[in-house]
């Protein structure tokens, strides 16, 4: 991804966060009427009070807790302004697009590593296996150093980290980021994706009721 790229995508995050991004425009001879500034693209916001569910937090969280799902980790190579690379643990994944291949991950918005893997403009989501329980809760510490002891790879089209003995592993370059409450909802295309067949044979990391759990298929 070429530098202007990473500028779009760093601009879509500022916008979804509700940052300004540019001055006001100055209308040129094409621009529609409604005097200076009409051109200017609104600030995308958060959800305000009056819109909020009469839902109490504990009770949604209770509730959705019993909706088990797999865990990964996504990870975003360094740059100039922070070689090390960055990583957070996250429940919040799904593909979206066979054609073209797009996947998803959600992210809250006060979230230190996401504007990371904004400036970065690429990621690459490693897929848990049901051994790798402490692997994950080392990336969802936020402050200490997510990578001690994590051997890694540089995924081939990102260079994003690719840690060692994850079942599966997609690359992506980020394609669009969308507000989602106090969460922001971050698509990418996929560039490449694998899997490990000795690691897959493990099973999945499943996570349910705040408790990380495994998969056991059913025998007949």
């Amino acid at each position: 991804m070429g530098h202007a790229g990473m500028a779009a995508t760093a601009v879509r995050y500022l916008r979804a966060v509700g940052a300004a991004t540019s001055a006001p425009a100055t209308p040129g001879p094409d621009a529609p009427p409604g005097g200076p500034g009409a051109a200017a693209r609104p600030v995308l916001r958060a959800v305000r009070e009056d819109e909020r569910a009469p839902v109490d937090g504990a009770e949604f969280r209770r509730v959705l807790g019993h909706f088990a799902s797999g865990v990964t980790i996504v990870t975003a190579p360094g740059d100039a302004a922070a070689p090390a690379p960055a990583g957070f643990a996250c429940q919040s994944f799904a593909s979206l697009s066979l054609d073209p291949p797009l996947v998803a991950f959600m992210v809250a918005r006060t979230s230190t590593t996401w504007p990371r893997i904004a400036r970065a403009g690429v990621f690459c989501v490693n897929i848990l296996g049901a051994d790798q329980g402490a692997l994950c809760r080392a990336f969802a510490v936020s402050g200490a150093d997510k990578f001690a002891g994590a051997r890694h790879t540089p995924a081939p089209v990102s260079g994003s980290p690719l840690l060692a003995g994850v079942p599966a592993w997609i690359d992506c370059t980020v394609q669009a980021v969308h507000t989602g409450g106090d969460h922001l909802v971050v698509v990418g295309r996929v560039d490449a994706l694998g899997t490990d067949d000795a690691a897959a044979a493990t099973g999945p990391l499943l996570f349910h009721r705040g408790g990380f759990g495994e998969f056991r298929p059913l025998r007949d």
